[in-house]
């Protein structure tokens, strides 16, 4: 029986890891660190990343110490009962080796700084007329089910209404824990393929509305020349409450170098429409930034899972077949009801897990 033996590669960056931990506990004991509270808690960020990574490797050295062992047990007995007994410990000590290995390989990738971060969702109407609005809107119903089913909590932005039941466009922040991280997924082309209320001849369209979840910006992150903005004021159009349509509160901001357009006009303080307005704006240019480090990714990669790629069509939502099918990892559920009333938990662990795959992938080539 062969012993076996960690990957040299997967070795390395164990020792690497455990070095790091070991300097990382050391400086958090420091005085100059303790002083300082945005360095204690990048470091306290960090170990909490590094100490299961730690604690995995440290059982996967051991299990590996203790087949070394049994195999050696094996080879110099000459007693079968004995022989039989480190066999069965070896077999069981190999598939325990081969789960932790697994395990340390998960653990080691990185994780996506921004996962925690709130998350500002855009979604817009696409091809389709009137069709479109009305999916806009039902996809509108999906995340805000599934944002109370994950005890999240939403925050409206901008709303722009078409005929009953129909957005031609809604942007709104979700908050709470792991956000980003969840419904970054959601990023694209989303197509829909029904009988539409009011098709009377009982024929299938296919409409279509594109979605953008951007993770929501710091001013740490962005900076902003104030003299690269427009800034113009109009009266808001939307049904609002008293004052809200009566005043040139809404805001609508132009940033000039990238072309970017931002309004505003669900407060009735001109004041807090423009610092939303301004969160959204920062959101945006953070994700152009992250776009293009995505981009240049994508192009060792196999499929468009974290591309970040709008133009895709990601997912399609077929009513007759009560089918969604997501195509970036070839995934079909036969539960269309239940994922449009927010059950999305199945479709983002799969995503997450498909994306993780691929940077295990990068990491090992």
């Amino acid at each position: 029986m062969k012993v076996p033996t960690l990957d040299p590669r997967l070795d390395d960056r164990l020792s690497e890891a455990e070095r790091r931990f070991e300097g990382v506990e050391e400086a958090l004991a420091s005085p100059e660190v303790l002083s300082n509270p945005d360095k204690l808690r990048e470091l306290g960020q960090e170990r909490s990343w590094l100490d299961p990574i730690v604690r995995a490797g440290g059982e996967l050295r051991g299990a590996l110490e203790e087949c070394a062992g049994a195999i050696e047990l094996i080879e110099a007995s000459d007693d079968p009962e004995m022989i039989a007994l480190a066999e069965e410990e070896a077999a069981v000590l190999q598939e325990r080796i081969e789960a932790l290995s697994q395990e340390v390989k998960e653990l080691l990738i990185p994780p996506d700084p921004l996962g925690d971060r709130p998350a500002v969702v855009e979604i817009r109407a696409g091809t389709g007329g009137d069709e479109a609005g009305l999916f806009a809107s039902d996809l509108m119903r999906m995340y805000r089910l599934y944002a109370e089913r994950s005890g999240w909590s939403i925050e409206l932005i901008d709303l722009s209404e078409g005929i009953p039941g129909a957005i031609k466009e809604a942007v709104f922040t979700v908050r709470g824990k792991g956000v980003y991280g969840r419904l970054r997924w959601e990023s694209g082309v989303h197509r829909v393929q029904r009988v539409p209320a009011t098709e009377s001849q009982g024929r299938i369209h296919t409409s279509a509305a594109t979605v953008a979840v951007l993770p929501e910006a710091e001013e740490v992150d962005v900076a902003i020349d104030p003299n690269e903005l427009r800034i113009d004021t109009f009266r808001s159009s939307g049904p609002g409450g008293q004052s809200v349509n009566t005043t040139d509160s809404a805001i609508r901001i132009t940033h000039i170098p990238t072309g970017l357009v931002v309004s505003c006009q669900d407060e009735k303080s001109q004041h807090k429409n423009k610092a939303k307005a301004l969160k959204v704006l920062r959101s945006r240019l953070l994700d152009l930034k992250i776009a293009e480090s995505e981009a240049e990714r994508a192009r060792e990669r196999k499929t468009q899972v974290g591309t970040g790629d709008r133009s895709a069509k990601i997912r399609t939502y077929n009513f007759p077949q009560n089918r969604v099918t997501d195509h970036r990892i070839g995934l079909t559920l036969y539960r269309l009801g239940e994922v449009l009333d927010g059950e999305l938990d199945e479709l983002t662990a799969a995503l997450r897990l498909a994306e993780q795959e691929e940077r295990m992938e990068a990491q090992e080539a």
